[in-house]
């Protein structure tokens, strides 16, 4: 039962076979195994790949089944259509394209696989790539929120600076009337002279000032710092909303190009070792020699096609002798004197009633 299920897939006439000797059954079985198990692992590969792009293992597995019996209705029509000939050569030509379709093929099964088999490499190149692009997401974020930062920052400097300004002004005043108190500056006059109070005078306003100026600074520094706050969060926020953007970046084709990434020489060896797969039922039919199922189908075939012929020589020779046979009778009926009187009669009788017809109608006018 196995064995006629595997002749079924290498696209083998069952009834020939059954005429042969068991060796031929048992290269069509081999055949037909590796067409079934290629398609097997085109089910895998092309679900798995699937899984990668819907998420959805029930979608992956339907679609992947589907993409399976593809492959196996291609190489198996590949394996049936190559026919065995008298020189090696006419079946290499014969298989050209049939081998070039199964070099797609194997490409198309192989890569999903490497990107299964190599899977915790791949993880480790997308991460690297994960956190570039993380870093890189939010330096260009903060593009659009450095110069409003640096604006305000260097608006609180400003503020804070004047009031330090403010300060050194009114120690510096401080001085000056303490040390005319002392008699160490100005008059030189120790005590509280007149001099004492206008610098006094002087140091209690700009003091006054200093507050104030101390008060209306650090009301304008809090706002600022609040703006500051609020764009900080904004683009905080801003970060937040595209990570996860970020993060899903691992889909089919991002996959697909951390794997170009890594040493291509593993990659290749699995490439050729699906690509021997794929090409093995071409392969083993080129090289196998011509056996009692090729001879039997040759000569089916040729029976065909001269019985086909010979059909189409008698349709020819049938139509050539009918029209002869045509041309030979209207010939010699055209001969007789009793047809040419009957035909003569009729055509008298028919210019007669075109003339009564014109006289009617001439008649009709006038």
């Amino acid at each position: 039962m196995l064995q006629r299920f595997f002749i079924f897939c290498s696209g083998a006439d069952t009834d020939i076979l059954e005429e042969c000797s068991a060796g031929e059954n048992t290269k069509y079985a081999g055949i037909g195994a590796t067409v079934f198990f290629t398609a097997i692992m085109a089910t895998i590969a092309a679900s798995y790949a699937l899984y990668t792009v819907f998420d959805n293992l029930f979608s992956a597995v339907f679609f992947g089944i589907i993409w399976g019996m593809l492959i196996f209705n291609l190489d198996r029509f590949i394996v049936s259509t190559i026919k065995k000939r008298d020189h090696f050569f006419d079946e290499f030509l014969q298989a050209t394209p049939r081998i070039l379709l199964a070099v797609i093929i194997a490409i198309v099964i192989s890569k999903p696989l490497e990107l299964k088999i190599f899977e915790k490499e791949i993880n480790q190149v997308l991460l690297e790539e994960k956190n570039a692009m993380t870093l890189e997401n939010k330096d260009q974020l903060a593009l659009q929120y450095t110069p409003s930062i640096e604006a305000i920052t260097s608006e609180i400097q400003q503020l804070k600076q004047e009031v330090i300004d403010k300060e050194t002004t009114v120690n510096a005043l401080y001085d000056t009337y303490i040390s005319e108190a002392e008699g160490r500056a100005g008059t030189e006059i120790l005590g509280k002279g007149p001099v004492y109070k206008e610098k006094r005078e002087k140091h209690d306003a700009e003091l006054a000032a200093l507050q104030e100026l101390r008060t209306s600074n650090n009301a304008k520094i809090a706002a600022a710092e609040t703006q500051m706050a609020v764009l900080a969060t904004a683009y905080e926020t801003k970060v937040s909303e595209t990570q996860p953007i970020i993060d899903g970046f691992d889909g089919l084709m991002a996959r697909v190009d951390a794997l170009g990434e890594l040493p291509w020489l593993p990659s290749f060896f699995i490439f050729l070792l699906f690509l021997a797969i794929e090409t093995s039922p071409i392969i083993a039919k080129l090289l196998s020699p011509k056996g009692a199922y090729d001879l039997k189908l040759a000569e089916q075939e040729g029976a065909i096609k001269s019985w086909v012929e010979q059909q189409q020589t008698q349709r020819a020779v049938l139509v050539n002798t009918d029209k002869e046979v045509n041309n030979r009778v209207y010939a010699d009926i055209a001969e007789e004197q009793e047809l040419y009187d009957y035909k003569r009669q009729k055509a008298r009788e028919l210019m007669q009633m075109q003339a009564d017809a014109f006289y009617k109608k001439q008649k009709s006018i006038l």
